[in-house]
């Protein structure tokens, strides 16, 4: 067990690298001063940024507390603790030198704290996961879509198009197995590195009924998914609003088309802590293709990341906190 979790941390490490490596490169080949003036000219409007970001957690949230209240009836994790905890999550995945998946090991570690059993908070963790995947998956479609919108893009991406269409199957292939199959089971030895359950046939046997179970409820899967789409959604009125701070307003169908293309591509880097050097290239390389210059991808990409910063540290504080008490 103890060899999974060092090879997960050394991929990590890995990825971290390369992203370092990728943002250095955006950086030389840009005018950084150019950067840095039109974020410092925009000011303290940036600042509406934080209090914005409390849209995207709610819907998270809300929709994850769907998803936790079939294994907690008595209600032990309500809306304001899972919120908290959403921030926390965000907060080691945006701030922490770890993989996309360190928040969600740290959120069934939470829910635990509340009483809930392994299993079950596993379960809600891993397929709030999944789900996320899929709203992704529909977010990127849309950008696409309307990326094809714009008449210099619709022949240089038509092998992006291609590529969705290709992946279709992918998510509806996930949910089946997790829904039809013994997924866990099959893989228990990497389970106490992923999400904290013991190496246990039973451990993963439970895990793979709760999530079974889970994926029987039709109505709180579809509506989860709706809620984190809006929830991704939501992250392109920054791109909109960073732009227009800067001088240089788009359309909202710009800014939809920036941050969906900007997430598509930070889920494909998960490895990458962070998203470092990801995130900024997706924004710098479909930021040209609506004619925002390398310069303003990257200021939004800095205000963003600024965002996270201010938002991450406080959460990230009130989780050592009560962990040290």
């Amino acid at each position: 067990m103890p060899s999974n979790g060092k090879s997960i941390n050394a991929v990590a490490y890995i990825g971290g690298l390369f992203g370092l490596a990728l943002l250095v490169a955006l950086m030389i080949r840009s005018d950084l001063a150019g950067m840095l003036r039109v974020t410092l000219a925009a000011g303290w409007p940036l600042l509406w940024f934080l209090p914005y970001r409390g849209l995207f957690f709610l819907l998270y949230a809300y929709g994850w507390l769907k998803l936790v209240r079939p294994i907690d009836p008595d209600r032990r994790a309500g809306f304001p603790y899972l919120f908290w905890v959403t921030t926390v999550r965000e907060g080691i995945d945006r701030l922490l030198p770890v993989a996309s998946i360190g928040g969600s090991v740290v959120g069934v570690r939470m829910l635990r704290w509340r009483g809930l059993e392994t299993g079950g908070a596993a379960a809600s963790v891993i397929l709030e996961m999944v789900l996320t995947f899929v709203a992704t998956y529909l977010f990127a479609a849309l950008g696409l879509i309307l990326l094809f919108t714009v008449d210099t893009a619709g022949r240089e991406y038509h092998e992006a198009l291609l590529v969705l269409i290709l992946s279709l199957p992918s998510p509806v292939i996930l949910i089946l197995l997790l829904r039809n199959g013994s997924v866990f089971t099959r893989m228990e030895k990497y389970l106490a590195p992923l999400v904290g359950i013991a190496g246990t046939s039973e451990g993963a046997a439970s895990l793979d009924r709760e999530l079974r179970a889970a994926l029987g409820r039709l109505g709180n899967v579809f509506f989860v998914v709706l809620l984190h789409f809006a929830a991704l959604l939501s992250g392109s009125f920054e791109v909109w609003l960073a732009l227009r701070l800067f001088g240089h307003p788009v359309s909202a169908a710009d800014a939809v088309i920036m941050e969906s293309m900007c997430q598509a591509v930070r889920t494909l880097g998960f490895l990458v802590p962070a998203g470092l050097g990801v995130q900024e290239a997706g924004l710098v390389i479909f930021g040209h293709v609506l004619g925002v210059s390398s310069e303003l991808a990257l200021a939004v990409s800095l205000a963003k990341r600024m965002r996270e910063v201010l938002c991450g540290l406080p959460a990230l504080a009130s989780w050592q906190w009560v962990e040290g008490r």
